[in-house]
């Protein structure tokens, strides 16, 4: 066969196989893997939240629908089970401009990206509403693309190139401990992370990044060990993690600079640091460019006068016995890509 034909059948091959070959990334996913949840999802077969991973979850509700429909099951979501997916399963990403009123497997990997870049339109169903024309012209606005709220060849184009365009918004944040970042957002070492994190001794004051609530202090069995999660404005949330110990409790009010732990080593960590993300209706987003020139941990001292010790002492040592995240789990993705604050996944 000609080197031509050979690389044109490479090419078949690559985007039918959908399910092993994401066709792109953003933040560890797949805006392809994404669509076959979204419609999976629809179908009643995949209860779980779209992120866009491939894994044990997503590859099961592929064979069972291949079942239902005397398909070769085989858990990949190629030519023939894209078929029978139907509307859901069609059109290909990139085939057309879409607009107010489309819906498809294209709108639903669009939905994802957008998503994931931190213009979240409140749900992922593939179809193209109000809401999602939204999120197209603030990224427009943001991307400097003109806006017409339709998402051609140049809106695909700008959110596959960016890890986080979305800094247009008012919303900034305190460093939570003083002093550089090592490790930062997006693969390190051959692995996914999630955030930045910041060097420390073990008990190093960790202050709050802005005004918010509290929404969660006490212990995630994903990975992150002791945990605060802070809720912010616009969709916003910051995390705190493997701290040695947590100074802060669910419903309590903060503002920048809150003492609300100490720097430590719970949870899977190699040494005393502190985990530092910035999530937007729970996608993780880069901090760093949201970050301001001063630290939280400057103003942050002993706990908030008045304090409940007590609840937070119990929700320090509260543990739960949770299924880890299957659609994760063995790959190098060990964080969890979507919030499960309060509830197993």
């Amino acid at each position: 066969m000609p080197s031509g034909g050979v690389r044109l059948l490479a090419l078949l091959c690559a985007t039918t196989v959908l399910i092993v070959v994401p066709a792109e990334s953003a933040r560890a996913g797949s805006g392809e893997v994404a669509a076959l949840q979204v419609a999976m999802r629809a179908l009643g077969l995949y209860p779980h939240a779209v992120d866009g991973i491939s894994g044990a979850w997503t590859v099961e509700a592929v064979r069972t629908f291949q079942g239902r429909k005397g398909l070769r099951i085989d858990g990949v979501a190629g030519r023939e089970t894209r078929r029978a997916l139907g509307r859901r399963g069609m059109p290909a990403l990139g085939s057309r401009p879409m607009r107010r009123g489309n819906r498809g497997w294209d709108v639903a990997a669009l939905q994802y990206l957008l998503d994931a870049r931190g213009f979240g339109q409140g749900g992922l169903d593939g179809g193209f509403g109000a809401s999602t024309e939204g999120a197209v012209r603030e990224f427009q606005r943001t991307a400097g693309l003109a806006v017409d709220g339709v998402a051609g060849p140049a809106v695909l184009g700008a959110l596959r190139r960016s890890r986080d365009y979305a800094i247009s918004d008012p919303v900034r944040f305190l460093a939570p401990v003083p002093g550089p970042s090592t490790d930062g957002f997006g693969f390190v070492s051959g692995r996914w992370h999630n955030g930045i994190d910041y060097p420390g001794a073990t008990g190093d004051a960790v202050g709050a990044a802005g005004r918010g609530v509290v929404v969660f202090a006490g212990w995630n069995n994903l990975g992150y060990g002791n945990l605060v999660v802070v809720r912010h404005r616009l969709g916003y949330e910051t995390w705190y993690a493997h701290l040695s110990a947590v100074d802060a409790w669910p419903g309590q009010a903060v503002v920048g600079g809150t003492h609300i732990g100490h720097v430590g080593s719970t949870g899977f960590s190699t040494g005393p640091h502190l985990h530092f993300e910035a999530r937007r209706f729970g996608t993780p987003l880069d901090p760093a460019p949201r970050l301001l020139a001063a630290a939280a941990s400057s103003a942050a001292g002993t706990p908030t006068a008045g304090e409940p010790k007590s609840r937070a002492g119990k929700s320090k040592r509260r543990r739960r016995r949770c299924r880890p995240n299957a659609d994760v789990r063995g790959g190098r993705n060990l964080e969890p890509a979507r919030a499960r604050l309060n509830r197993c996944p």
